[in-house]
């Protein structure tokens, strides 16, 4: 299995690997010194939640990653000791716990953290004797929590750029690497880099905005020079699809301006570039130029910047608007059902039925099923290896270290393995982190040694609950989600398409509105042509596109990984993904050509392929097995859609080899 072998090679985060150490180690000294194990263990505890959420770059998403799960964190294992030793009743709290944290995972990142939290500590002290009284444990698990944060902002005066101007330059990079490869076989791949690198940015950028509602001079300049790139992104397939070659000079100026981004620097910008020689490279060219005067402009003004983010709602507003999609989303409540559902097999197994069984039977189902990080079958698989790994280390740690002061220095060396061998995959992260939890909890129960084949055995029995409960009888795991989310951005590329080439002046709109992402809003295409503001909502549409192609792929990765046949229908979509991606690009190409002096389409020949599209849209909701369609989509040869009707109907022709 591919999740076996180590992810390729990245350096050791030496800082993580430090921070680590003197987390989980630091509060078992000062148990010790004080004579409270089990107090420095639970403040471990909650340093080992806060080491594996600190995850983001930007300490503004450092701070919300490790100090918001703590909260919940806190709640959960408050909420477990109430029931600890109560039989149904800690059967049916953690069933509801696990309901709730199956749910909150569809909101977002730190949402799913802090879902994960609650449930693993509610599982805790539902599984533990934990000192009283019932305020100290939580206290000390957000502690270790706070310990961590602290020690990772001890840095922040220390670093050497911000985070989002580092992540915008690294934007200008990807974007030099995607013009270099223009009318090459890299040039998709380069393509994807870019997404997932704006992405990044304004998903940077946002999280920044979210704290403050006022314009920051630092903030809007970084906006500014994220938004200006959008044009040369555009231009890119726009010269691809003519298959032509950059001159080397253009990649180059656009990396220049990446090392100005980063050391913002201002100024006059000198840029020497060949004289374009067609409407594609005269779009890269005016892009070029005007990127390089707004990255080295000293301070653009705060209320012309062109914000394609849109303002972010009050906290109320967004609340109550995520609380509402929670609720009423279907998805969100069957990822909380299947949770909820193992979860109260595992605790019933643990508290009803008289074998010697622990805590860890659940513990193992929340890592594996958590419905939101991936394959549930290759997860489970990953996870028995993993702990048996994880086993084989701890075992001898054990047998001979006594309980004591000899467990601070082992700590400083089981935590470092941590951040040193997450990256390398779920099963070299599952290796590292099943021995520190297994010291932990001999300081809490004085097991020792006899932990050791009874947790392998409670990791075994987790994995077949999930695999058969949560995986063979849950009706999702054997259907592909691919066709529905390639469906919806197909739906989205017809409204793209009806937008981007509607006669200038014209009021129609082709979609609803939403404010769902950093485009600010979700189908709300409409709007003529012609204008700034329908302008934006063209970059909107085409950014959320990509986004939606993105998210398609990593369906795409995580299917693959699942057993046939889930994996070899999986397979049997990648063809049409490339086709729709190639869709997305002609239409992009089309575009730059009319904004650089090529002749409008007819609107005929616009609604053609909007119906086209559409109709596919359709067929990709309707079934697995697509049907060959051998589309006629007449217009003029030469015409700036050409390319666009020769990829939708490439793409209506293709038929899933699946039986």
């Amino acid at each position: 299995m591919s999740g076996l072998r180590p992810q390729p090679s990245s350096p050791v985060p030496w800082a993580a690997v430090l921070r680590a150490s003197v987390a989980l180690a630091a509060p078992l000294a000062a148990g010790f010194a004080l004579d409270r194990p089990a107090y420095g263990a639970l403040v471990s505890m909650g340093a080992l939640s806060g080491v594996i959420g600190d995850t983001a770059d930007a300490y503004r998403m450092r701070i919300l990653n490790i100090a918001v799960p703590q909260l919940f964190g806190a709640l959960g294992v408050m909420l477990g000791t109430l029931v600890y030793g109560t039989g149904w009743a800690a059967v049916v709290a953690l069933t509801l716990v696990g309901l709730v944290s199956g749910m909150m995972s569809t909101i977002g990142a730190v949402a799913s953290v802090s879902g994960l939290l609650l449930l693993l500590n509610a599982i805790v002290g539902a599984g533990l004797p934990l000192p009283e009284p019932w305020w100290v444990a939580p206290l000390l698990l957000t502690v270790g929590g706070l310990f961590v944060l602290a020690l990772t902002l001890l840095a922040w005066p220390l670093r050497r750029a911000l985070p989002e101007r580092v992540a915008v330059a690294n934007t200008y990079l990807a974007v030099a690497d995607l013009l270099a490869a223009a009318g090459g076989a890299d040039y998709e791949e380069q393509r994807q880099a870019v997404t997932q690198s704006l992405n990044t940015s304004y998903d940077l950028i946002l999280a920044r905005r979210a704290r403050y509602h006022g314009r920051n001079s630092a903030m809007v300049r970084l906006l500014a020079q994220l938004n200006v790139v959008i044009p040369l992104v555009e231009a890119a397939p726009a010269v691809h699809v003519r298959r032509l070659t950059l001159p080397d000079e253009i990649p180059a100026a656009v990396r220049e301006l990446a090392v100005a981004v980063e050391e913002s620097r201002t100024g006059r910008p000198e840029l020497v570039l060949p004289a374009p020689d067609s409407p594609a490279t005269r779009a890269v060219d005016s892009a070029l130029r005007h990127a390089a005067v707004v990255v080295h402009k000293a301070d653009p003004d705060p209320y012309n910047v062109d914000d394609r983010l849109g303002r972010p709602a009050a906290l109320g507003v967004r609340v109550r608007r995520t609380a509402r999609d929670v609720l009423f989303s279907g998805a969100s409540w069957r990822y909380g059902l299947r949770l909820a559902l193992c979860i109260g097999l595992a605790q019933a197994l643990t508290s009803l039925i008289p074998v010697p069984r622990s805590y860890w039977v659940a513990l193992t189902v929340t890592f594996v099923l958590k419905p939101d990080f991936g394959s549930v079958f290759s997860r489970a698989v990953l996870r028995s290896v993993g702990t048996a790994a994880g086993l084989v280390i701890a075992a001898p740690v054990l047998a001979a270290v006594p309980i004591g002061w000899w467990d601070v220095p082992v700590m400083v060396v089981l935590a470092a393995l941590i951040p040193a061998l997450t990256a390398k995959g779920y099963a070299f992260q599952t290796a590292a982190i099943t021995p520190v939890i297994l010291l932990l909890s001999d300081l809490l129960n004085h097991q020792g040694f006899d932990l050791v084949w009874p947790r392998f055995l409670d990791s075994l029995i987790g994995c077949a609950i999930v695999l058969v409960a949560g995986y063979l009888l849950w009706p999702e795991s054997w259907h592909v989600r691919i066709g529905h989310r390639l469906a919806d951005a197909v739906t989205d590329i017809a409204d793209y398409v009806t937008c981007a080439f509607e006669p200038a002046g014209s009021t129609g709109s082709t979609g609803s509105t939403d404010p769902g992402g950093p485009g600010g809003s979700r189908g709300g295409t409409g709007g003529g042509s012609g204008g700034p503001g329908d302008r934006a909502e063209r970059l909107r549409a085409r950014r959320r596109i990509y986004r939606d192609l993105s998210v398609v792929r990593s369906e795409f990765q995580r299917a693959l990984t699942e057993p046939p046949p889930v994996g070899t229908r999986a397979a049997a979509w990648w063809p049409l993904v490339v086709a729709v991606e190639r869709i997305v690009d002609a239409a992009t190409a089309a575009r730059v050509r009319v904004n650089h002096g090529a002749s409008p389409p007819p609107q005929e020949e616009v609604a053609g392929i909007r119906r086209q599209l559409l109709e596919l849209a359709d067929g990709i909701r309707s079934s697995e097995v697509l049907v060959e369609v051998r589309a006629e989509l007449p217009g003029d040869e030469r015409g700036v859609l050409a390319p666009l009707r020769q990829e939708v109907a490439a793409a209506r022709a293709i038929a899933s080899p699946q039986p």
